[in-house]
């Protein structure tokens, strides 16, 4: 398929109470912009698309008056917090009948803005979604790293198909904007949805940097909370492999009723309170297991048939313009 030779791109960044990096992040986000332009690689008519994701700081104030002083600022604001990846889904959605490309990307500068270029490059080669991958994790804890890299083997082990060391740092084309339009989930795991869409892609390292400002918003509880979601949003492994251990359970269990019956016609029976003691702990404890995980899935499909809106935007920039 040919591409525009300048595309309109549109730089979504979701921002939650990002008071403290937005004034610094905002004007390199312009400068690139420019930049590219200025190459010729988009259209001037490029926007930076800020999505506010009730913030409870000044971050919507913020928004207003960069939209204000320069109209490559764009603006929306939710109508309450719904978290990161609804806020990106947001403004991917709200850009995609406006522009040819987005690229997402987080405010807080770690994300190397630089590998937009080569991202646009891609693009320009044909391809409708390019990946921005973590060359390495060395900036990372080793904690973090141990996590992270084993939290990718496990969504991939578990048969969900995500790009290692990716996060929301993306490229996306109008034309998978408009397919991705058509997944209708509401509990969302982007780096794992946007690779089913299907279509040409690539990926690019960069070299990820400390926050320019402010505090991580993304404490261990929600990291977890999101590989999680990945897992189970993606993929029905668990289940199979609760059904396989169930079968395991049972098969020993047999064994040991034969083998009880044969000690008992033999005379040998003996008292074992502290063996039969920890075999009903033990599969006690395994069924409750089984049963949370069962009952997440059915969560999930509670939430699903509710079909509730992934998001509301209350406020935009432009419109006192309209």
């Amino acid at each position: 398929m040919k591409h525009p030779s300048q595309p309109v791109l549109y730089i979504v960044i979701p921002c939650y109470n990002e008071q403290e990096v937005l004034p610094i992040t905002a004007p390199l986000f312009l400068q690139k912009i420019e930049q590219l332009a200025a190459a010729g690689s988009i259209s001037p008519d490029s926007r930076i698309l800020f999505v506010n994701d009730g913030s409870r700081d000044k971050t919507w104030e913020i928004i207003c008056n960069l939209a204000k002083s320069d109209p490559h600022y764009l603006g929306i604001s939710q109508s309450r917090n719904r978290g990161h990846q609804n806020a990106v889904l947001a403004g991917l959605m709200e850009a995609r009948c406006r522009c040819d490309i987005t690229i997402s990307i987080d405010c807080d500068g770690q994300d190397d803005i630089n590998a937009m270029d080569k991202m646009v490059e891609a693009y320009h080669d044909g391809c409708e979604v390019v990946y921005g991958v973590r060359s390495s994790r060395a900036t990372d804890t080793f904690f973090k790293r141990f996590t992270a890299e084993s939290f990718y083997k496990l969504l991939n082990g578990m048969g969900a198909e995500v790009v290692f060391n990716h996060a929301d740092y993306r490229l996306m084309s109008a034309r998978v904007l408009k397919e991705f339009a058509n997944f209708k989930e509401v509990n969302l795991f982007l780096r794992g949805m946007v690779p089913l869409v299907g279509f040409k892609s690539t990926s690019v390292a960069y070299e990820r940097h400390e926050r320019l400002a402010g505090e991580s918003h993304y404490p261990l509880s929600k990291m977890l909370a999101l590989a999680f979601d990945g897992i189970t949003s993606l993929s029905v492994k668990p289940i199979r492999l609760i059904t396989g251990f169930g079968v395991l359970v049972a098969l020993i269990s047999f064994i040991g009723v034969i083998w009880a019956v044969v000690q008992a016609v033999l005379g040998h029976t003996v008292s074992g309170w502290a063996s039969t003691t920890s075999i009903i702990c033990f599969v006690s404890g395994v069924q409750l297991i089984c049963l949370g995980v069962i009952g997440e899935y059915i969560g999930k499909i509670y939430m699903e048939t509710k079909a509730r809106p992934r998001y509301i935007i209350s406020e935009r920039t432009w419109d006192e313009e309209e």
